[in-house]
């Protein structure tokens, strides 16, 4: 099932482009880049394990945006290779419920526009760093990182664009115009769970870790919601009707923002003084479960894993 048909910028040619990592090894960096990013986790991780003492809110904070950084890392990792994050090597077990991954068969995205592709697949490698780095900081920091909870990448996305008004039978890896809609759901809530999250957490180290990771949700929102400008008026129109339903479920607060405002784009949501609106935690849950005060639901049918749930 498709909303509209992408319009996209002319592409260069495929020829002439050059990923980072190429680029690198051509520049002799190649090994330098690589092992330098290992080196910037470890350093990061161990700072949490010399950190202040544990804090039980805080710990609590992380464990919660590790919930959603599987959500979302299942997400881009089934849509550009058609397998979940367990088979790159990133761990799924741990405290709570474990849980598998509910997917259509072959889900891969059938992607027609290289560069779209390929922003998919740097965002997938990015949410599974992130599922990494949490889980290695919890646990230099002294706990056990929560374990995947069960996660639904099938029904859930039908209901949520069925309670929009998109329609029956949505399927966000039919193809790319579908998977921009399913990603554009998670990335915004994204960026705000992480900004809400911020007051809560009272080591530094932490703020720090968990502000470079809002940093890089707001750099894989703002991508998404371009890409949606650009394909015009009928993918405009179905990013605010997404945008409407998360207004809905998340709270009293008229909060949330589409493509357009007042005509003009609105690729930044923020309020008047050019800041990103925060989320609380029940308000992330209830966007995620569909449904105003649940414990489960949507796409995590059992519930997260963790102090908040």
């Amino acid at each position: 099932m498709s909303f509209y048909t992408p319009v996209v910028p002319p592409q260069r040619n495929p020829a002439k482009l050059e990923t980072r990592r190429s680029l690198l090894k051509k520049l002799g960096l190649g090994a330098l880049g690589v092992g330098a990013v290992g080196a910037m986790q470890s350093r990061a991780v161990a700072a949490f394990a010399k950190s202040a003492a544990t804090n039980d809110t805080d710990l609590a904070v992380l464990n919660f945006a590790l919930n959603l950084e599987y959500l979302e890392a299942e997400y881009y990792s089934y849509a550009v290779d058609g397998r979940g994050i367990e088979t790159y090597g990133i761990g799924v077990t741990g405290s709570g419920t474990a849980g598998t991954t509910t997917v259509k068969s072959a889900p891969a995205v059938n992607f027609v526009n290289a560069g779209v592709r390929q922003y998919a697949v740097e965002i997938a490698a990015d949410e599974r760093a992130h599922v990494a780095f949490l889980r290695a900081a919890i646990t230099g920091a002294g706990d056990t990182p929560a374990a995947r909870p069960a996660i639904n990448l099938r029904e859930s996305f039908a209901a949520a664009a069925l309670a929009a008004g998109l329609g029956a039978g949505f399927d966000p890896f039919a193809n790319e115009t579908n998977f921009l809609l399913g990603a554009f759901i998670f990335e915004d809530v994204g960026v705000t769970a992480y900004k809400g999250g911020a007051p809560l957490l009272t080591n530094k180290t932490y703020l720090e870790a968990a502000a470079g990771i809002l940093a890089a949700e707001a750099y894989h929102a703002a991508t998404i919601r371009t890409i949606l400008y650009q394909a015009g008026a009928t993918a405009q129109q179905a990013a605010q009707a997404i945008s409407d339903l998360r207004d809905s479920v998340d709270g009293a607060d008229d909060l949330d923002q589409g493509l357009v405002v007042n005509t003009s784009a609105n690729i930044v949501p923020t309020d008047a003084n050019g800041i990103a609106f925060s989320r609380t935690p029940r308000q992330v849950l209830n966007i995620v479960y569909l449904a105003v005060n649940a414990s489960g639901g949507g796409f995590f049918p059992n519930g997260l894993n963790g102090a908040l749930r």
